[in-house]
């Protein structure tokens, strides 16, 4: 089949059938054993740089600016006390920020320079005293040799921090958190040890020792801050610069009632005003929900809604939906256990949350993010799990009578099930000891391991809000794997209004996670879907819009690609409307499969 191949392939809805059975055969057939991938993932360096990157192909000029990324990077520690400390899950995976700058220099082409920053070197130095990990982790299998007590202890030492998801540029309300005096000018000589050791007055010092020249500060990116997140309410700052780690700020800094320990690495932000829009969870009897936004201009907090009911549970939640008007949270069915105090006890999230139960039903919160109305409507739809939101947007429709309605629709990376949070676990993904068959086939899993592209449709009361969950959505529109994807991405400012173009990473069943990635028509169904050739694993693909382009695709496409054959990588600029590539700069070193990044202008 031509889809197994490198190449860009058109698809229509004619093809779901076929391209789906296609999937099967290629795990069926352990096409993942001729997809090598490790180099993504294992035995990852620290180029703190800049290091310019050979560029083939061209990269246009009005994308100028810093393609900030991150995600696990060391995977495990040498020389502890105990011998090698090995992660076991990939969002364990400690913390490395990346920043790819595209810079067009006043006598020259356009250039693309590379450097990277380990985050998380105190935890790190942690491990190798103790042996093992202090603190809650996603995945992190326990130690059998750890005692319950030191486990328990550990819950209230200091906590270190893995920020590895996402980047969040510019955050209000924040100017002034984890910032000390001797970082205000953000350039920062650097005073940890490392393979790349000491920022330069005028430049940084690459992988070689060697000092490379610093790019010219008005062709940077322009910035405020930057932070890193999880899905913990702490927020890490970093310098935007050297990449440096300057400190933690929690939520609490915006408002003292901001105190849950869990919030969600997917933030969201209004793409007119910059408002920066999330919620914050406590635990307790029953849990507590705090709505919130940080106005951009005057960096205040306002919370929106605080909702503790009984019937809304606890949930691991990593994203949520922001329209024109609302702030609407899908409380999934991902429960944690022990009204969330489970966590103390197992000391990760993945042994707290409940098992998948059919019965436990996505729950919906609508709240009103512009007149101080708080939560105005809740509905449920079938029980499910989604790490990811694409888009939502409001739309005024008529009933047969003429009656106007306002109609909500919600766009998800929808899965069956939760079966997808074990198979991130490294063993599956590198298929040590062939772990990948033994868990995608037992029990056929892998039948539940494709994302659909789900879109839910729901009328807003008019009368009186109901409280209860009764009411229920339509569901609206269904796109499977390979013709639409994860990580999704869209034009920036059609975030909160309906739109027509996503783009994702994909799967054909070649590789371990994903590998290809994909445009999805959403409005007519059919997709372009790119590959490289064998074992070039694409990270998220960012959209970069043309400035002034008047379609919604009119811009490029950036992934960072790992080649698991050759174990370097390459920035990949694809055609956003035909989804062929233009360019792409290459390093001759392996980069992390990271999770998250964003693009920030040049600036102007």
């Amino acid at each position: 089949m031509a889809l197994n191949g490198p190449g860009t392939f058109y698809r229509t809805r004619e093809h779901e059938g076929e391209d789906r059975s296609q999937i099967t055969q290629n795990i069926l057939d352990e096409s993942w054993k001729n997809w090598p991938n490790e180099a993504a993932f294992d035995h990852l360096e620290e180029h703190r740089g800049p290091l310019r990157l050979n560029l083939k192909g061209s990269i246009p000029s009005w994308a100028a600016g810093a393609l900030f990324r991150t995600g696990p990077g060391q995977s495990r520690v040498e020389n502890t006390v105990r011998g090698t400390h090995f992660t076991t899950h990939w969002f364990d995976g400690f913390a490395q920020t990346h920043r790819f700058d595209i810079v067009v220099p006043d006598d020259g082409d356009v250039q693309v320079w590379y450097s990277s920053r380990r985050q998380a070197e105190s935890w790190v130095e942690s491990v190798k005293k103790k042996g093992w990990r202090a603190g809650i982790t996603f995945g992190q299998k326990a130690d059998p040799c750890v005692g319950i007590f030191a486990k328990f202890m550990s819950h209230f030492e200091p906590k270190y921090g893995n920020n590895n998801v996402t980047v969040l540029p510019n955050v209000p309300g924040l100017s002034n958190a984890a910032k000390s005096k001797a970082q205000e000018n953000w350039h920062i000589t650097s005073q940890s040890k490392h393979k790349a050791d000491g920022d330069q007055k005028n430049g940084h010092t690459n992988g070689n020792g060697a000092t490379a020249p610093a790019i010219p500060l008005g062709h940077r990116a322009n910035l405020a801050n930057v932070f890193t997140a999880t899905d913990f309410a702490g927020l890490r700052r970093i310098d935007p610069t050297t990449l440096e780690p300057l400190g933690l700020a929690m939520q609490s800094a915006l408002d003292p009632l901001l105190s849950g320990p869990c919030s969600c690495a997917h933030a969201q932000r209004d793409p007119i005003t910059g408002d920066f829009f999330n919620y914050n969870l406590d635990f307790g009897r029953y849990p507590t929900y705090r709505i919130f936004r940080v106005d951009a201009a005057s960096g205040k907090t306002e919370i929106l809604a605080t909702v503790t009911d009984p019937n809304v549970p606890p949930a691991y939640l990593h994203s949520f939906f922001l329209t024109e008007n609302y702030v609407v949270i899908c409380i999934p069915s991902s429960h944690y256990a022990w009204s969330g105090l489970k966590m103390l006890w197992k000391s990760n999230i993945l042994e707290s949350i409940l098992p998948f139960d059919e019965s436990k039903k996505c729950k919906w919160l609508i709240v009103d993010r512009r007149h101080g109305k708080g939560l105005v409507a809740t509905f449920s739809t079938p029980a499910a799990f989604f790490f990811h939101s694409v888009n939502a947007f409001e739309e005024c429709v008529k009933d047969e009578d003429g009656k106007e309605h306002t109609e909500l629709c919600f766009d998800m990376s929808k899965y069956q099930n939760m079966d997808i949070i074990k198979g991130f676990y490294y063993d599956v993904i590198l298929d040590r000891n062939d772990a990948t068959k033994k868990y995608w086939f037992e029990g056929k899993r892998y039948e539940n391991s494709f994302p659909i592209f789900t879109r839910y449709r729901f009328r807003m009361p008019t009368g009186a809000p109901d409280m209860t969950f009764s009411a229920t959505a339509k569901e609206d529109l269904c796109i499977p794997t390979p013709h639409a994807g994860e990580l999704s991405t869209i034009h920036p400012l059609r975030l909160g209004k309906p739109y027509r173009f996503v783009y994702g990473a994909t799967l054909r069943g070649l590789g371990t996670i994903v590998d290809a990635l994909v445009k999805t028509d959403v409005v007519i169904g059919e997709a372009l879907i790119w590959s490289g050739s064998k074992g070039h694993t694409p990270g998220e693909p960012v959209f970069v819009p043309r400035p002034g382009a008047e379609d919604e695709d009119d811009g490029v496409v950036l992934s960072v690609v790992v080649d698991g054959v050759a174990e370097t990588t390459y920035l990949l600029c694809l055609d956003g409307k035909t989804m062929e590539e233009l360019g792409r700069a290459e390093a001759d070193f392996a980069i992390g499969m990271g999770f998250h990044g964003v693009h920030v202008p040049v600036a102007q």
